[in-house]
């Protein structure tokens, strides 16, 4: 099972470049985007408390919900193994590439 040390790999391949190195939105691409990226170690404290599992993980994934114009972040669902592991999200366990469950670990563990 993918942990918070596999998220980190990820996390500093495909996501540092904006989101800096500690999470925080300051990476060194972010001055050049047109909406500032959101400082991932306030995910928990902007949601009462409690890490947003189920929507980061749609949100990185590609929310079907949104178009890919209305997003600033790139999907990553192309960057990600067709290989599923079990995630509890919720107190359910859902399908999720392993990229992704180690992502979802390693930001867990950079809340504030």
């Amino acid at each position: 099972m993918p942990d918070k040390t596999d998220g980190a790999t990820f996390f500093a391949q495909n996501c540092a470049s904006c989101h800096g190195e500690t999470g925080r939105g300051d990476g060194p691409l972010a001055k050049n985007l047109p909406q500032s990226p959101t400082d991932l170690t306030q995910l928990s404290k902007r949601n009462g408390g409690r890490y947003p599992a189920a929507r980061t993980l749609s949100y990185i994934y590609g929310d079907p919900k949104k178009s890919h114009l209305a997003r600033v972040m790139p999907e990553f669902s192309s960057a990600m193994s067709e290989d599923l592991v079990p995630v509890e999200i919720d107190g359910v366990f859902t399908p999720t590439p392993p990229q992704l469950a180690g992502l979802l670990a390693y930001l867990e563990s950079i809340q504030e």
